[in-house]
């Protein structure tokens, strides 16, 4: 037997060494980069700040720790007019939710016997997964009946082609393969464990995964006015392929479905209380995953009078990001001195500000996030400051955003909770737009590719 014998030279090692300290470097630099960008996102990221003095500010000093937004300590400084402001950041502190606080008790298992054993209860239990299955077997029947129209020989040219099909059944394919393939299956596995259950529920709205259902919402007024158009060959359709419901009992299915979720878990909690089950931790996850259903349905209803706003041609919906709350505010618009009732809307890149007619919506302006800064009205009466919140923009100059800044709009609110809940929404809002910002900003290697050129230099080693 042979040994095999290599010999190494200077250039290989030398090869080696500097490549494996190419890629360490690198990666140095990409945390070195990332914190940059930390700090930077300090100073140019959106602000929403307050302004108001101390004690004209009941609604930011009273938070408790746990409460939705909470603050970081007082800053003072002073003003041009010798004045001294404190600013509260709503920004670099951390968002809770009361609901979602648990006591120790709710980290350990409990007795779900007790549960099962209430008639009523195991009945709800029953109904909400037994209609899971029904609503899958109509989607699934509907999308048989009405997904593959291009196929039908006497298609008239308004229903023909890929964008008429998506126009006409909006997302509905995507809706069906969520509960397909995610909350039927959770709920089936979790039929003996409730708080796994609702906690996996939950976390699906957490994730965002519902909002498939705002997107439905945005294109129902395209569908019901292609479907208006074409009622005549629709219904000829329907009597072919013997569907007794047809298609708009198809298509209100999916809103249908999400209403009726958190009303089956007001019926579970109220049976909780009065048969006097004691069972904390589900409780606790029942309660958590209706106040996520009531949320999810607040916002598709607002996502409903997206599409009514008049005048919005120059706008993509679809670049706007994902669209997450829409609130009424008395407006004031400081360049033209205009007063009239607003409904703002916030999506994940921008903020879009109409003007409510009676039952008419009219885009009026929009702002991109990177240019918005949020305050509180420094001068304010103590009954007023915490339904107040006054919008500036960021002038550019030279390419940047880092100029001076006029007020733009004074948005009044009827009560305090109001402008307490549109900041939260807000703040969530920032740190996306955050994190986005450092994703786009920082450099690094795919890990990939960095075993792949780790492997490439040992062959190399090895055999040339």
């Amino acid at each position: 037997m042979e040994l095999a014998l290599f010999t190494l030279n200077l250039f290989d090692v030398v090869s080696v060494v500097l490549t494996f300290l190419v890629i360490f470097l690198v990666q140095i630099l990409n945390v070195y980069l990332h914190i940059l960008d930390d700090n930077a996102d300090n100073g140019k990221s959106i602000d929403v700040v307050d302004r108001a003095p101390a004690k004209e500010c009941p609604l930011l000093e009273s938070q408790s720790p746990s409460s939705p937004i909470a603050t970081t300590p007082p800053k003072s400084q002073a003003t041009g007019n010798g004045k001294l402001e404190k600013q509260i950041s709503l920004l670099d502190s951390d968002s809770h939710e009361d609901e979602d606080t648990l006591s120790l008790e709710n980290l350990f298992p409990c007795d779900q016997t007790e549960i099962y054993a209430s008639k009523k209860i195991s009945f709800i239990i029953d109904e909400l997964i037994q209609t899971e299955v029904n609503y899958v077997n109509n989607l699934k029947k509907g999308m048989l009946n009405y997904g593959q129209l291009k196929d039908v020989e006497d298609l008239p040219e308004a229903l023909s082609g890929e964008t008429k099909q998506k126009m006409l059944l909006g997302n509905v394919e995507e809706i069906l393969e969520l509960h397909e393939k995610e909350i039927l299956p959770l709920m089936l596995r979790n039929q003996r464990d409730l708080k796994g259950l609702f906690d996996e529920f939950a976390a699906h709205f957490e994730k965002n995964s519902f909002y498939c259902y705002v997107s439905f919402t945005m294109g129902k007024k395209s569908s019901m006015q292609l479907r208006q158009d074409n009622r005549l060959w629709l219904q000829t359709y329907q009597t072919q392929i013997k569907d007794k419901l047809g298609i708009d009992s198809f298509l209100v299915q999916p809103i249908q479905r999400l209403t009726r979720y958190p009303l089956l878990l007001q019926q579970f909690i109220s049976e909780f209380y009065k048969s006097g089950i004691s069972c904390k931790p589900v409780l606790t996850a029942v309660c958590k995953l209706e106040t996520r259903m009531r949320r999810a349905l607040d916002v598709v209803n607002q996502a409903e009078e997206i599409p009514n706003i008049e005048e919005l041609n120059e706008l993509d919906l679809l670049q706007l990001g994902n669209f997450r709350r829409a609130t009424e505010f008395d407006a004031q618009h400081f360049p033209t001195r205009k007063k009239y009732r607003s409904k703002v809307f916030l999506f994940d890149r921008c903020l879009v500000c109409t003007e409510v007619r009676k039952k008419r919506l009219a885009y009026r302006q929009h702002y991109n996030w990177e240019l918005v800064e949020l305050q509180r009205p420094l001068d304010s009466v103590s009954s007023n400051a915490n339904k107040i919140i006054n919008l500036l923009v960021k002038q550019e100059e030279g390419g940047s955003s880092v100029g001076s800044k006029r007020e733009e709009y004074s948005f009044t609110a009827a009560e305090s909770s109001v402008v307490k809940q549109w900041l939260q929404a807000t703040h969530k809002i920032i740190e996306i737009a955050r994190n986005e910002h450092a994703r786009r900003n920082t450099f690094s290697l795919p890990m990939d590719l960095v075993l792949g050129v780790v492997l490439a230099i040992w062959l190399i080693w090895q055999y040339l």
